[in-house]
């Protein structure tokens, strides 16, 4: 297995010196094994071991915990789900959404219960989500969705016109918004190293630097890694989008790339005419998505826009200059008073997508064996929740686990170079409503 190098994100650049776990350089033999150090194989962990703590849990992460997405991410934990609420609803159908809705908003409010608790240090803060439009056929849209949450029972969502939403983040762009309190805003690479400490702290292992090499069942499961060997009754894939390395996952998931900047940090006087005195976590209402906050030292992050596929899904699209200079000039347009401002970071990495836009999770094979992929870039807080699940997986609580809305088999991708097509198909229609709303900001450009 081999991963390439990626380019380093600024969540990693802010966490202290770190120095990985040693691999794994024997024989051991584990009630579970989990492949994959991030959010998801972490908190698995902790959560088998709070459950049953005479469980013996090993976790083996092919490089250093949130090389992945896990240290890469937009670092926001938000209710939404696929490519947004009426998106979803349209697919899947209004029940869905309803109790999509409902684990996500718990999903949310259980990660930053996990941080208070635990007492995480993640640069947590809770500022709540503003969605932006930017044109009126997103404003629009996102009136759709207000009143579609308002028509399933939640009342927590909130349409602020251009006055109202500019109070907050003012962008001449902004035309008005839906407000959410409910968010959580982190550093996640520093919250992947922290849910490490955590989960050898409840007496699980975790082997860094350990990819697997093959897997085989005789009748437990025996992995292979380069200088030691598993052997475990269970077996966890918390992969996510690097589940395609594992042949049993291939067709269910496949790869995209999203890219993100980060601006050097800005005075106080760069910041006055924006305003952000509340720190919302903001995105705007295309299909592919921008998102944007402020950091703990007044940078600015942004990120999305151009989504990146590769042939056979290789994991080599981490890096995009294209899709970083479509971000800079967007900052630009969306904050005029900031056209000097510096670039420091850039950076890229993968997602996992399923083909009905939805997560997944369940039995793989038999029961011996769970996976959870298809978290559509919003797993910060779906990651989480997701360990649950798949904590009751193992352990044969199948009736919780089966409240899960996501808990289903996924459709299948098709093969090559079927795939690659479906995809890039996918990726045209998304960009094309996306061009059609967005006619009136071209003339603003």
């Amino acid at each position: 297995m081999h991963l390439p190098e990626a380019p380093r994100s600024l969540w990693l650049d802010q966490c202290a010196p770190y120095v990985p776990n040693p691999p794994l350089q024997e024989d051991v033999r584990v009630d579970v094994a989990i492949i994959g150090g991030g959010f998801t194989g972490l908190v698995t962990a902790y959560e088998l071991k709070r459950a049953e703590p005479g469980l013996r849990v090993a976790v083996l992460e092919a490089r250093e915990v949130g090389y992945g997405s896990s240290g890469r991410n937009g670092s926001f934990a938000m209710t939404v789900v696929g490519l947004g609420f009426s998106a979803t609803a349209s697919l899947r159908g209004r029940d869905f959404v309803r109790r999509a809705y409902t684990y996500m908003a718990q999903a949310v409010d259980r990660l930053d219960e996990l941080i208070t608790r635990e007492r995480l240090e993640c640069d947590r803060i809770r500022p709540g989500f503003l969605r932006v439009a930017t044109t009126r056929p997103y404003a629009k849209r996102l009136r759709r969705e207000v009143d579609l949450m308002h028509s399933l029972g939640f009342d927590d969502f909130y349409w602020l016109d251009a006055e109202a939403a500019r109070a907050r983040v003012d962008s001449p762009r902004h035309l008005g918004a839906v407000w959410e309190p409910r968010l959580v805003l982190v550093n996640p690479a520093k919250l992947v190293r922290a849910e490490k400490d955590l989960a050898m702290r409840t007496g699980a292992a975790v082997y860094e630097n350990t990819p697997v090499l093959e897997i085989t069942s005789r009748p437990t499961f025996f992995l292979t890694t380069p200088q030691g060997t598993v052997q475990a009754e269970k077996l966890v894939f918390a992969t996510n989008a690097y589940s395609d390395l594992f042949a049993q996952l291939r067709r269910k998931q496949a790869v995209g790339f999203t890219y993100m900047i980060a601006t050097e940090p800005l005075a106080p006087e760069a910041l006055r005419p924006i305003g952000w005195h509340g720190r919302e976590g903001v995105e705007d209402a295309r299909n592919l998505i921008h998102h944007y906050r402020l950091t703990p030292d007044n940078r600015i992050t942004m990120g999305g826009g151009p989504v990146g596929v590769t042939y056979a899904n290789h994991l080599d699209g981490d890096a995009s200059p294209a899709a970083w200079l479509h971000l800079e000039q967007h900052l630009r347009f969306l904050f005029p008073s900031l056209r000097s401002v510096r670039v420091t970071h850039r950076w890229g990495g993968p997602f996992s997508v399923t083909l009905n836009l939805t997560p997944a999770l369940g039995y793989l094979g038999d029961e011996r064996a769970v996976y959870s992929l298809g978290c559509i870039g919003h797993g910060v807080s779906m990651s989480h929740m997701n360990a649950g699940v798949l904590r009751d997986l193992v352990l044969g609580h199948q009736a919780e686990a089966r409240e899960c809305p996501f808990f289903s088999e996924p459709l299948r991708w098709p093969p090559e170079p079927l795939r690659i097509a479906a995809a890039a198909a996918m990726r045209g229609w998304l960009q094309l409503e996306d061009w059609s709303r967005e006619r009136e900001l071209r003339r603003l450009a």
